[in-house]
């Protein structure tokens, strides 16, 4: 019965090691990829807001490195206690299994470089980074399990990838918040998403608004109809204040709102969400920092005038 216990105790917590250790490279990997399509964004593509958070794979590391090296620590103790416990079929088969996938992925990663420069593609800055990325990745896990499986693992061994591994994660972090930016500058970027959602909802009424009555609203009251869309949210949701609008013509007005940090020069669209999709044709959404508006111009032609019948 002992025995039993021990092997079941023992098959969970490699099971539980192989778990954050996998949970730990998916998030460190995409915590460097999107670090690399900020820094270095593709032709025609675009990045920002809820794409480009590292919130995510960086609450996975924290929680799942320490695990990883808090179960790993206690495997090994269990070693030096019964070095059969290296025996174990679980063990061994996790180990394998380990190998085989980092081993395909740095093969798969070499074939992709090489397909890539045969096809004649461009190897940007990015792809090749990402390459690297994955290759260290997989790489270490690789040389690490290879130590374990061949009994290299010393003392002095072990801790020199534990540095790595310790390197490769806290490296990844810091250089994270370096290029997309802090906790709080990702909580005033996203404040600036909204306002931006905020200012394209208030643009599609007053088109509406425009085309039932081939005249610009006087201000945002006049949009206000119990029979038709309204959405009476018309305020900046960090200040609580309306946002501004201006008439300046019969077919040019301008929105305005305060906001926290500038929009990223390199991205033709201000953030990867799907809500910025639905814009019209030719807007533009960049923005400096502080008070900014926005001024557009009715094309009658683009949006008629809905006839009564």
């Amino acid at each position: 019965m002992t025995e039993n216990k021990s092997k079941a105790k023992d098959f969970f917590l490699y099971l539980g090691m192989m778990a954050s250790l996998y949970a730990g490279t998916i998030a460190l990997l995409n915590l460097l990829f999107r670090v690399i399509n900020v820094a270095y964004p593709q032709i025609g593509g675009y990045y920002g807001g809820f794409g480009s958070s590292i919130s995510f794979p960086v609450a996975t590391l924290i929680v799942v490195f320490p695990l990883f090296l808090f179960l790993a620590n206690i495997i090994n103790k269990g070693y030096v206690a019964d070095p059969s416990k290296k025996e174990f079929a679980v063990r061994n088969w996790l180990v394998y299994i380990t190998l085989f996938v980092a081993g395909g992925v740095i093969t798969g990663d070499l074939v992709t470089l090489v397909y890539f420069f045969l096809d004649g593609r461009d190897i940007t800055t990015g792809f090749l980074l990402k390459v690297l990325a994955v290759s260290v990745v997989a790489g270490s896990i690789f040389g690490y399990f290879l130590d374990d499986l061949k009994n290299r693992l010393t003392t002095t061994r072990r801790n020199i990838w534990r540095i790595v591994a310790l390197v490769l994660v806290l490296g990844s972090v810091i250089v994270g918040f370096m290029v997309i930016g802090s906790p709080r500058s990702q909580r005033l970027m996203r404040y600036d998403e909204q306002k931006v959602m905020g200012l394209q909802n208030l643009q599609s009424q007053i088109v509406s608004y425009w085309q039932t009555k081939e005249a610009l609203p006087e201000n945002l009251v006049a949009l206000k109809d119990s029979l038709s869309y309204y959405d009476s949210n018309l305020q900046d949701p960090q200040t609580e204040l309306p946002y501004e609008y201006i008439k300046k013509s019969t077919l040019v007005f301008e929105l305005c709102a305060d906001f926290n940090l500038k929009s990223r020069n390199d991205s033709p669209k201000l953030f990867s969400d799907p809500y910025y999709d639905r814009g019209f044709v030719n807007e533009n959404w960049k923005h400096d920092e502080g008070r900014f508006c926005f001024e557009r111009t009715i094309d009658p032609d683009r949006y008629p005038v809905l006839r009564k019948i």
